[in-house]
């Protein structure tokens, strides 16, 4: 096994190769100051931490990214795993390296209450991630690959449970990023872990086969070179076996036996010169017989994480099919590596690469506010993996959909109101039906009318693209509130009588509140209009609304056994929601030095005059010692069920002071529907701002869920509760 030094020396000879004026004594550094600071942490394989962060650094450097990219990546466990702070390592390194780890940091898991939304909000995460710098979540993939070839060191439960995420989040994002060379080791990975006797079989039969497979390139490789020498044309032939997950795919889409399987070869062709390509297609062509319908130009119409390539399958002399793939060199440098290819790493996304190229991030962002968590899944698999079409709009653009996309999603990614004005549709000069699948090289053209009604709420089964379903779940949800109030309600009831739930039991005040929690809707209202314009299904609100009810019985069980079994004994009062043990109709008071709220552990202390003050039991003027000092005056106190209905208690708030961060702030508390009481804000010379936060929580879940949040938020370094 080689040494930590040999490993950061391959590392630096992997730099040198693509970037010869990297910052290496600044990326030495970054090693060294990771290594002393994750000391003598050990990984499950028996190896020191520091060889995980050097391995994804590796990966970063693989990618061809800039020395602040590796910096960050030998870095980026520090703020979690060690004592490290974000602080330390911006003045060490600089804000942006900084920047890139604590975003890399702030991708860590939350808990939630499902799997969908535990997933919902990674994806959210890292889309808002990539939408600052893209080095954030090319690192965080670098990251994930490492963990995933050192998975064999993890339990079961584990590796499936990694495997799914990393086939349902990594992978997809790494394809529609363009790094295929991830994407692909990524999918493989994963197999092996979900899939074990699919992925031996298919790896077994590759081996088996190496020598034969091996054979048959070098023929076409040979064959394809020679006829090119003759034409004159310079270029790079080579063959690969497609990766077991892409054979795994068509195995079970086709529902073929490995055996069956004969599209298992793809071949290269590298050229200088866009003319090249097309001329080596000529002579492809010429060599071998296509198979129709199986070319595609991605360079005349390239893919939208900037791919592009000729894409044709041939059959050989000897009847096996297998794909080629045509480009100039700089287009396989971005087939490879992807955005990392075109990166300009010293600027923000606005300016680098074009605001194009990352459009995509922000649509994904902004279509997804209103979905909920299986919707949003849901789409980001199309808007990730699905094949797509281009179409022609009559001017000749080309714009590119989802395969199996209608007029209604051309209509609705042209414009809003193009979608909403909407009363006909043209396809290559004919009028098409709105379920019409547009294919490649229509020409669509769709007619609109002031008069218009705007969009059927059919039109949203009938939409392929999330963009268009979002759009006009958002027209109906500003335009028919009352009308999407009234279609919610009764096809929530109608769902309960399917059931056999009475309404009456889920709006009992005991249920009404954890129910509505359950589901994220504020009120009733506004779950039947979610309901009504499609937002959320009634299906699934009647799901959250006999889990509510199951858990209530439970609880009713549990306390009428616990009551049952506990001796009987005076009733007991409560004053502001506190039990005060031995004591009755005492006045009581939440002290301001920790203001505790329910869910805290809490202690009593006797004051002069003023009945009982409510402390937390870590507020320093409730540790032990002072309890020595004041013996006889402390109680003990607990939570009753009778508590208010909101709190009030502090938070503290530290952060680098910049645009709009009093904004993000307080969308936090909006979101979580939480009333701020009080706000003060100071700001330091040395670019700080410390804010002072007065919130009205109803418990410390709730108050736990808003300081997770403000945790997430750029910039943000410390939220605390006062210590007292």
């Amino acid at each position: 096994m080689a040494t930590l030094e040999e490993r950061y020396s391959h590392l630096e000879k992997t730099i040198h190769g693509y970037n010869i004026s990297a910052d290496l004594a600044q990326i030495r550094a970054a090693y060294e100051y990771a290594r002393d600071c994750h000391g003598p942490q050990m990984r499950k394989d028996g190896t020191p931490f520091i060889t995980h962060p050097l391995n994804v650094a590796q990966i970063v450097a693989e990618m061809r990214l800039d020395t602040e990219s590796i910096v960050a990546a030998l870095l980026h466990d520090c703020i979690e795993d060690t004592e490290a702070t974000y602080d330390d390592i911006a003045k060490r390194f600089g804000t942006t390296v900084a920047d890139i780890v604590d975003g890399v940091t702030k991708l860590t898991r939350v808990h939630y209450n499902t799997m969908e939304e535990e997933q919902m909000e990674n994806l959210r995460k890292m889309l808002f991630a990539m939408s600052r710098d893209i080095r954030v979540i090319l690192i965080k993939i670098a990251d994930r690959l490492h963990n995933m070839r050192t998975m064999e060191y993890q339990t079961p439960e584990k590796q499936r449970k990694k495997s799914l995420e990393t086939m349902e989040i990594y992978a997809p994002i790494a394809h529609r990023l363009g790094v295929q060379k991830v994407r692909w080791e990524l999918e493989d990975l994963s197999l092996k872990y979900l899939d074990p006797v699919s992925y031996e079989q298919i790896t077994s039969n590759l081996a088996a086969h190496a020598a034969e497979y091996d054979a048959f390139m070098d023929h076409v490789q040979k064959e394809v070179e020679e006829r090119l020498t003759e034409m004159g044309i310079t270029a790079i032939v080579y063959g690969r076996v497609k990766h077991p997950y892409s054979i795994y795919r068509k195995m079970y889409t086709q529902n073929k036996a490995i055996d069956e399987v004969y599209d298992l070869f793809a071949f290269r062709v590298l050229v200088d010169t866009l003319a090249d390509c097309y001329n080596v297609l000529g002579v492809i062509h010429d060599l071998y017989k296509p198979i129709l319908g199986r070319f595609k130009d991605y360079i005349g119409t390239p893919k939208p994480n900037m791919y592009q390539s000729l894409h044709t399958t041939v059959i050989g002399d000897d009847g096996i099919p297998f794909e080629v793939q045509i480009r100039t060199h700089e287009m396989h440098a971005v087939a490879e590596y992807g955005v990392a290819a075109h990166w300009k790493y010293k600027q923000h996304i606005s300016q680098s690469g074009g605001e194009g190229t990352y459009e995509w991030i922000r649509r994904l962002l902004e279509n997804q506010e209103d979905a909920d968590a299986e919707e949003f899944i849901h789409s980001l698999k199309v808007d990730m993996f699905a094949d797509e079409v281009f179409v022609f709009t009559p001017r000749g653009a080309v714009i590119n959909l989802p395969a199996g996309s209608t007029p209604i999603d051309f209509a609705y990614s042209i414009h809003s109101a193009i979608g909403n004005t909407m009363v006909g549709a043209k396809v290559n000069g004919k009028m098409v039906g709105f379920d019409y699948t547009l294919q490649n090289g229509d020409i669509v053209e769709i007619n609109t009318s002031k008069s218009a009604h705007g969009p059927s709420r059919d039109w949203v089964k009938l939409a392929r693209s999330s963009e268009a379903r979002s759009k006009i779940r958002q027209w109906f949800k500003k335009e028919r509130r009352e009308e999407n109030i009234a279609n919610g309600r009764a096809m929530f009831e109608s769902e309960l009588r399917h059931v056999g739930v009475a309404i009456a039991s889920v709006t009992a005040p005991a249920v009404l509140p954890n129910f509505l929690k359950r589901t994220s809707f504020g009120t009733l209202d506004d779950m039947y209009a979610a309901i009504g314009y499609g937002g959320y299904t009634a299906q699934k609100a009647v799901h959250r609304a006999r889990d509510e009810l199951a858990a209530q019985n439970r609880m009713t069980a549990e306390k009428a056994a616990v009551e049952e079994a506990k001796p009987k004994a005076a009733p007991v009062k409560q004053e502001k929601g506190i039990i005060v043990e031995g004591l009755d109709n005492c006045l009581v008071k939440f002290s301001k030095c920790c203001t505790p709220v329910p869910g805290d552990p809490i202690v009593g202390f006797i004051t002069r005059g003023y009945g009982v003050s409510v402390h937390r039991q870590d507020c320093p003027n409730a540790l032990p010692s002072r309890q020595k000092e004041t013996a006889g005056r402390w109680l003990k106190v607990t939570w009753g069920s009778d508590t208010h209905e909101t709190y009030a208690t502090e938070l503290e708030i530290t952060a680098k002071d910049r645009d709009n961060l009093l904004m993000d702030i307080s969308t936090v508390f909006s979101s979580t529907k939480t009333s701020i009481k009080g706000l003060n804000v100071k700001t330091t010379v040395d670019g700080f701002a410390l804010f002072s936060v007065t919130a009205m929580v109803t418990d410390k879940t709730q108050l736990d869920t808003i300081m997770t949040k403000l945790h997430q938020i750029s910039g943000v370094i410390k939220v605390a509760r006062p210590a007292g």
